[in-house]
């Protein structure tokens, strides 16, 4: 057994899982969390319209990083992982983020690509799935990008069979389409459009006809999930395997749009730094389910707290 750190330095987010990693005589790995923190960074500040990394987010970004090392420290890590996804693959200045992560971590941080991304959340996701159930699609709505992965798990496994990532997500969608507040109806027409042409290379490159569970995973759906059952704080215990099914997607994502940022900023499941991107995330997220009821006839989707966090963990085995 390995205390390992994984940490996922999203888009939005900067997320860090610390796990004790059993590896087994047959080479299958397994984990037991020891602890997990999520921060509200917005390392993705403006990337898609500048094409570089904002100061602020760059220090917002260190100041997470700095206590996830304390944290690190005092939980007895003794390998750690650091992956970062969209918004640093785009930055000119990326650079300045790989120093900064050298000086406070001490490791190198790597920048996967959107195709590794996408393998990472499928092998996160379906650890706790019945195998009966797959083939599985796996869906992962960041704030740059989304994923799109189909694959198999026999209990010990993961096999991916088709991959693909796309350049949009929640922070990218919010910042080029959905300005208005609430956003106009007008507005709404258009992020529909960009969505379903980012998500159209995706669907062509992932045959999804033979998926029997849709899992979706990452903070827009776990948030929808909190939302739709009306929590009154964020509770992972209520959130994780729980369902939602494509009626209660679209009536949530309708119900978001329609508020202010003011009246989302009211409900309580949903993070402060989510409130202004979580309608252009539940938008991408609705997208996809009625593109996967229309091409492979599933109107429920499962909602999964486990995903590219914990893929990076096991990669450590």
């Amino acid at each position: 057994m390995t205390r390992v750190a994984a940490i996922d330095c999203g888009t939005n987010s900067i997320r860090l899982l610390v796990a004790d990693l059993t590896v087994r005589e047959d080479g299958t790995a397994s984990l037991r969390d020891v602890h997990r923190e999520m921060r509200v960074v917005r390392l993705g500040q403006g990337v898609d319209a500048t094409g570089e990394l904002a100061p602020e987010a760059l220090a917002r970004t260190r100041a997470a990083l700095v206590d996830y090392q304390v944290t690190a420290v005092r939980k007895g890590v003794q390998l750690a992982r650091m992956v970062a996804t969209s918004a640093t693959r785009d930055a000119r200045n990326r650079e300045e983020f790989f120093a900064m992560t050298r000086d406070v971590l001490g490791v190198e941080a790597e920048v996967i690509s959107g195709d590794e991304e996408a393998r990472l959340s499928f092998t996160g996701a379906v650890g706790e799935q019945e195998p009966r159930r797959g083939p599985f699609v796996v869906v992962d709505v960041g704030g740059g990008s989304t994923e799109l992965v189909l694959g198999t798990w026999n209990g010990v496994t993961a096999e991916v069979r088709a991959a693909r990532s796309v350049d949009i997500g929640c922070v990218r969608l919010t910042e080029r389409c959905l300005p208005g507040d609430p956003p106009t109806a007008e507005e709404i027409a258009a992020a529909v459009d960009v969505t379903m042409t980012a998500l159209a290379p995706a669907f062509d490159a992932v045959d999804v006809r033979e998926a029997r569970t849709f899992i979706g995973v990452a903070g827009t759906v776990t948030t929808l999930s909190a939302v739709n059952q009306g929590l009154v704080e964020y509770d992972p215990g209520s959130i994780h395997l729980s369902t939602m099914s494509l009626t209660e997607i679209r009536r949530t994502t309708t119900r978001l749009l329609d508020l202010t940022r003011e009246q989302r900023g009211e409900i309580q499941a949903i993070h402060p730094g989510r409130v202004d991107v979580i309608g252009g995330g539940a938008l991408i997220v609705r997208t996809v389910a009625e593109q996967l009821a229309v091409r492979a006839g599933l109107t429920e989707m499962v909602v999964s707290e486990h995903d590219i966090l914990d893929g990076i963990a096991l990669s450590l085995a």
